[in-house]
């Protein structure tokens, strides 16, 4: 337990932060989900359209400084490397 004034504020702005940024981590997290899931049922166009939301969020949490910069690069690099290669796979398909 905090002993001091100072201790009390900072566990309360400590408390206020992690929830902030649990949300901010959980929505990013989901839309990955989201798109890798379209990628493994086939919904490839759709995956195109909702690429820009994802990469949007992951740079909106790199922002808000829930996740590093480098961080967030990495994340949208192996989004956009997984939908080229479903785009490749797609066009040896056909």
């Amino acid at each position: 337990m905090p002993n001091t004034r100072q201790a009390k504020k900072r566990m309360r702005r400590d408390a206020r932060r992690r929830l902030r940024n649990r949300y901010h981590l959980s929505r990013m997290r989901t839309y990955i989900k989201n798109f890798r899931r379209m990628i493994e049922n086939g919904e490839i166009e759709k995956a195109k359209e909702y690429i820009n939301e994802v990469i949007s969020v992951i740079y909106h949490t790199a922002s808000k400084g829930v996740i590093h910069k480098n961080e967030a690069a990495r994340r949208a690099s192996r989004v956009y490397a997984l939908l080229n290669k479903a785009l490749q796979q797609q066009q040896a398909q056909s």
